[in-house]
């Protein structure tokens, strides 16, 4: 077998579950990512405009295509809330050659027009 196409996982933050929700169901939606962990409770400090800030927020772990970063980069910033949302890209070295070819196949880039596949969420 071949050399299979470079994946990442891209990380961004939230400040609601029902954000992380609903980016992590656009990005899978639009066919930009494969998968999209979403962990809750992170404790954050930061400073933001002169001022140190805590915040809860929850963490976006994006299984995607590399090729596929500024696409989500630009849904991310659609979406998201902050006026300057954290949008890192973590290149993946080594990866499970049945996990690398699943998300190449299924981050596609196109959008899955089924709209009979929408998932149900609860919210905390």
């Amino acid at each position: 077998m071949g050399e299979l196409e470079p994946i990442c996982t891209i990380v961004t933050s939230v400040g609601t579950e029902q954000q992380a929700v609903e980016i992590s169901e656009e990005l899978v939606v639009r066919g930009l990512a494969t998968c999209v962990n979403i962990v809750p409770c992170l404790r954050s400090i930061y400073r933001w405009k002169g001022k140190v800030c805590y915040d809860s927020e929850y963490l976006l772990l994006v299984k995607t295509r590399r090729a596929l970063f500024p696409a989500v980069s630009d849904a991310i910033r659609e979406i998201h809330s902050y006026e300057l949302p954290e949008i890192l890209e973590f290149p993946v070295a080594n990866a499970e050659p049945g996990f690398q070819q699943w998300v190449i196949s299924m981050a596609t880039g196109v959008a899955d027009l089924d709209e009979d596949s929408e998932p149900e969420v609860a919210f905390d």
